[in-house]
């Protein structure tokens, strides 16, 4: 009898769990949902929702069809996507490592990135889709690098972070170089792009980041439920019967074509990976999957910064510096929670 009553409450406590969460995540769209509506909405020139509705079906009207259409749809779509594409990476590092600290902006993934795209603009004098792709690629095999160096008779997320700090400070230093070496002409066009920025964005390359965003972030959901059987150590996954490698390498080749494609559309957006998946944990409450919520968390960092910084302040700022303005703050709390810990 005893056993039935305490099946009962354990089942009615999952399923309010799992409400709570749902009703958590349909929050976080209506929220971001209303955030994109605004970027549509107000600006220099406000416009009412029906005028909005009207450029988007198509029709021309002078004056709104350029600045809806044409500025403010490229940056909303822009700073939705690659916000959900931080957020997700950066828990997805997180929750497999086991450490806040595991962003792929402080292990130098994002880095691995940024270093490639200052030298194609700074060296190459590259713009446009070449850089784009170029970033991609180094991004890419930054972050092999990474997983390689770490990877010794067992993986250890210890080391891979160790690692991948080092290389972040070994890719920032050669950015400073890039930047000590490189025409002032040339640097004030690399410096808007290291301090992650929505202007100029264009509807050329949204649908290729729509794309990715859609495929590894499906995979990233998929792959939920090993996610949280990774978070509880190593000798428990392999306990379930979890092929430990091959579910590390499709977690972490997600997360970094996610980080390296959102990197090499709006640049290193500061803090968004290391903010989004502890928010996002808060927000939907401990045993429950935060990765649809840290996707949403990311793109409400994103869209929210930049309206901060294009209308909050007499001058005009990137997003980035926002969102390293709300950052580092946390960043240092964790650290001391973190020392206090004895961790």
């Amino acid at each position: 009898m005893r056993s039935t009553n305490n099946s009962i409450l354990i089942k009615h406590a999952y399923y309010k769990r799992r409400a709570y969460a749902i009703i958590a995540n349909v929050s976080l769209i209506a929220i971001v949902l209303c955030i994109c509506i605004m970027m549509l909405l107000y600006g220099n020139t406000n416009y009412s929702l029906d005028v909005v509705i009207r450029v988007l079906r198509g029709e021309n009207i002078q004056g709104a069809t350029f600045a809806i259409a044409t500025l403010r749809l490229p940056r909303m779509l822009s700073g939705l996507l690659v916000g959900i594409a931080f957020g997700i990476a950066g828990n997805t590092f997180q929750t497999m490592l086991r450490n806040p600290l595991a962003s792929p902006d402080i292990i130098g993934v994002t880095s691995g990135s940024s270093v490639a795209a200052v030298f194609c603009i700074l060296v190459l004098g590259l713009s446009g889709p070449a850089v784009s792709i170029i970033s991609v690629i180094s991004g890419l095999l930054v972050s092999m690098l990474i997983y390689l160096l770490s990877k010794d008779i067992s993986f250890s997320g210890s080391r891979l972070i160790l690692i991948g700090i080092g290389i972040q400070v070994m890719l920032q230093a050669a950015i400073s170089f890039l930047l000590l070496k490189a025409s002032q002409y040339d640097v004030p066009g690399a410096m808007r792009w290291l301090s992650g920025s929505l202007n100029g964005m264009t509807m050329k390359g949204i649908p290729t980041l729509f794309i990715v965003v859609m495929v590894f972030g499906i995979i990233s959901l998929l792959f939920t439920k090993y996610l949280q059987v990774l978070e509880l150590g190593d000798e428990f996954a392999t306990t379930l019967g979890i092929r430990l490698n091959l579910v590390r390498i499709i977690l972490i080749l997600s997360a970094v074509f996610l980080i390296a494609f959102a990197t090499s559309t709006t640049g290193p957006i500061a803090f968004v990976a290391f903010l989004a998946g502890p928010i996002a944990s808060k927000i939907v409450g401990r045993g429950s999957s935060n990765v649809l919520a840290s996707g949403l968390v990311g793109a409400l960092l994103v869209l929210s910064s930049d309206m901060i910084g294009q209308y909050v302040f007499s001058t005009r700022f990137p997003v980035g510096v926002i969102t390293g303005i709300l950052g580092a703050p946390y960043m240092l709390f964790l650290l001391i929670c973190i020392n206090r810990r004895g961790e």
